[in-house]
């Protein structure tokens, strides 16, 4: 059983939970998504013998490494926030991801060890990947429960938010960085500066984690001793269903944001020719598409449900996708790209806070953290991470273009169908025993997200 250890977060301490939160998601974030918007380059310093689209495919790969350790990270660090608080656990990854970032920046080159210096990067993405793993569970869980009965989207948008901001500030100091140093002093060591600034700015993302106030700590009773394989036992014995259900629900989303994000800079460069700065730009594009949006769908999720909002989400993205790629193909242009990821990211934020509170609501409180991370870890490590390396592969295989839009459509399709099967529980209590044991919803007359 799961007790809090504050009960219902005090009003006047929302809007510090959320602030807090948001900020120390966006910092990890951009410690770990500003690797692929230095793939190019890394390909070339520690890939140097082999062809620019071999560099390119392995540095791609070793970005999508990262994702492997996502689903242990998430089992481990997730029951880890279910035993032991959420607050505790966020710290732990904040940590993790900052050693990850300073083994990047202080990593050899291959003129200096040899094939040591890739496993280093290797090994420090693998290190990334566990601590991204078990984040999204503990402070998206620490979100909703902040939350009141009908704010929850609008609470949990906030997680959707921070990882556009991440992203976007990721992309600003990567495209500062290649416009301002020369090429030589750019892979000398120019590189390794948004890795530094990563590092830096963890201590930030500490201490303002020590600010919050808990929501969620496991009673010491015997079925709560378990701690990590207790945790995941409980999930595959009573809620194996609900893995299932959320992982494929889940699948279109993140896949989507992928290649939207980190697939496209390198789409732009490599088959669009436009400049590397003009790419990683896209990704600034998506993360103020991310920071706007996902506040008014989490809103609308609440208003409206859950359901709704994801379907004609993604019917608009079906709608979209081919369209926008024969436009982009006709005439590619800076202007054209940014467009593109604009419309294509205001289709998938759209759906992301309205999934991940629909996804943390169906697991009861005790295995919330630990099944919300085992989800979107598994789905990103087998799916999202290597988007960017498929795609890369793909294009380059069948030489078409609109491989992209393809792969979008297929995976939002078979994402989508298991629509039917899962249930929306907006409103409803969470800590009920069941969604049939729980008090009706009260539909507010507007939706309000009110942070007081």
């Amino acid at each position: 059983m799961g007790t809090q250890t504050s009960g219902v977060a005090p009003p006047l301490s929302k809007r510090k939970a959320v602030t807090a939160i948001t900020v120390g998601n966006a910092l990890e974030f951009y410690d770990f998504t500003v690797y692929g918007f230095m793939t190019s380059i890394i390909g070339r310093i520690f890939f140097p013998s082999l062809s620019p689209y071999a560099q390119l495919l392995l540095a791609v790969a070793s970005f999508g490494v990262g994702f492997l350790a996502r689903p242990l990270g998430g089992v481990v660090i997730g029951a880890y926030a279910d035993r032991h608080g959420r607050k505790k656990a966020m710290g732990l990854t904040i940590g993790l991801m900052a050693l990850g970032c300073a083994m990047i920046a202080a990593a050899p080159t291959p003129a200096q060890i040899g094939l040591a210096a890739p496993a280093i990067i290797v090994l420090a993405r693998l290190i990334q990947g566990f601590s991204a793993g078990g984040e999204v569970g503990a402070s998206t869980a620490m979100l909703v429960e902040y939350a009141g009965r009908n704010e929850r989207a609008f609470m949990a948008s906030w997680q959707v938010a921070s990882q556009g901001l991440g992203v976007m500030f990721g992309a600003l100091v990567s495209s500062t960085v290649i416009s301002v140093l020369a090429p030589a002093d750019l892979e000398s060591w120019g590189w390794r500066l948004p890795f530094v600034l990563g590092i830096l700015i963890a201590p930030v993302g500490m201490y303002i984690r020590t600010r919050l106030h808990e929501t969620h700590v496991d009673a010491p009773t015997p079925a709560a001793s378990g701690e990590t394989g207790g945790k995941i036992g409980l999930l595959l014995r009573h809620h194996w269903k609900q893995l299932i259900q959320a992982s494929l629900l889940f699948l279109a989303c993140t896949v989507g944001i992928y290649v939207v994000a980190f697939y496209m800079p390198t789409y732009a460069a490599r088959e669009l020719g436009l400049p590397v700065q003009v790419g990683i730009w896209a990704g600034v594009v998506f993360g103020i598409v991310n920071l706007l949006v996902a506040p008014l769908s989490g809103l609308l999720a609440d208003w409206l449900r859950r359901k709704p909002v994801i379907f004609w989400s993604r019917v608009v993205l079906l709608l979209l996708v081919f369209p926008c790629f024969h436009w982009l193909l006709a005439a590619p242009s800076p202007g054209r790209l940014y467009v593109v990821v604009g419309l294509l990211s205001v289709c998938l934020t759209s759906q992301f806070p309205a999934l991940l509170v629909m996804l943390t609501e169906i697991f009861p409180k005790h295995v919330r953290a630990s099944g919300l991370s085992t989800v979107y870890s598994v789905v990103v490590a087998v799916f999202s991470g290597f988007s960017p390396f498929v795609l890369t592969w793909l294009v380059h295989e069948t030489a078409d273009k609109l491989a992209p839009a393809w792969y979008l459509v297929a995976v939002t399709v078979v994402s989508t169908l298991v629509m039917p099967w899962l249930v929306d529980r907006t409103g409803e209590d969470l800590d009920a025993q069941s969604p049939k044991e729980a008090p009706p919803r009260v539909r507010p007359a507007m939706p309000v997200g009110s942070f007081k």
